[in-house]
């Protein structure tokens, strides 16, 4: 079987949920005009990546412009389920595609770097919640729990995600290959040439597709008040994308690409995922469940609950 796959390097509009939103759906369409079945956006393309934002924050202090910059990116947060969903997943539907896209996730008080699975049949099939932000995005996220780890049946084999840097979690890694994931998404915020190493070390450990998705985001991108430590020229990169399509078995079948906003393809032989487990599957032959063994505990965690 063969599955025509997309990644979509593209910008968010930052701050404007809307206008991002219109922006996807537009490049869902155009994805599946060139036959894509299986599409992957960047990490938090919904609303925002605030590259270079530091919040007014301080070790010890808070200044009260941070607190203006948190609430615009509060504001421009999703509810999931939302409005923004619902056309996401008619976009989906009209595509006949599988979707799988980066949000700023609004739950409470609290924002999340969500991805979301959307189903050719225009259903929101579920999310994963990034288990551990990086750095200065702990400030900003909170952190997901064991509840969030999906992997979902599709006819061209088991579809989930790991978000940045949480693919250097080697724990998390092998929770996905023990639930068998074949379609290994990683959106993602790094553009680091480093990370194409990343990715086809995943490929190859996992014996599965990857597919890795990055914006392509200039300073002219986001609002003239935005004030970025990298500079306010207006063609100042802020991420240069290197988005990129790999093999089991490491071959890098499109990308990467660090020119701009593209859309990149790849016809995938799911074939080769049996064929590069002939002599490695870290998950089976080439385990030693009588050395090691990793438990994971998928319950939710409420920081309240009820009972009567």
């Amino acid at each position: 079987m063969h599955l025509r796959a997309a990644v979509i390097q593209t910008a968010s509009v930052p701050f404007d949920s809307a206008a991002t939103t219109r922006k996807v759906v537009k490049l869902i369409l155009e994805a599946a005009a060139q036959g894509a079945r299986l599409q992957v956006f960047p990490e938090a393309l919904l609303s925002a990546y605030p590259k270079g934002a530091d919040f007014g924050a301080r070790v010890g202090g808070r200044l009260p412009r941070g607190r203006d910059e948190f609430l615009r990116y509060y504001d421009s947060a999703i509810d999931v389920p939302g409005p923004e969903t619902e056309q996401i997943a008619e976009a989906a539907r009209e595509a006949g595609s599988y979707v799988v896209i980066g949000v700023i996730e609004r739950d409470g008080g609290t924002l999340y770097c969500t991805v979301l699975f959307f189903s050719p049949e225009g259903e929101l099939l579920g999310k994963h919640r990034k288990l551990m932000p990086t750095a200065m995005e702990r400030l900003v996220w909170g952190y997901g729990d064991g509840s969030t780890l999906p992997v979902f049946d599709t006819p061209f084999g088991k579809l989930g995600s790991v978000i940045c840097w949480e693919n250097y979690m080697p724990l998390l890694r092998m929770a996905m290959y023990g639930k068998g994931i074949q379609l290994y998404c990683m959106p993602t915020a790094d553009d680091k040439d480093s990370w194409l190493a990343t990715a086809r070390h995943i490929a190859l450990e996992g014996r599965c597709f990857v597919l890795t998705a990055c914006q392509y985001l200039t300073r002219a991108d986001f609002p003239e008040d935005y004030d970025a430590i990298q500079g306010n020229a207006p063609d100042t990169v802020l991420m240069r994308g290197g988005s990129a399509i790999i093999s089991p078995l490491g071959e890098v079948l499109a990308g990467p690409d660090y020119e701009g906003e593209c859309i990149l393809t790849a016809d995938l032989d799911l074939d080769d995922i049996a064929r590069g487990k002939f002599d490695f599957d870290v998950v089976g032959h080439y385990a030693r469940p009588d050395i090691f063994q990793l438990v994971v505990d998928e319950s939710p965690t409420p920081p309240v609950v009820l009972k009567r």
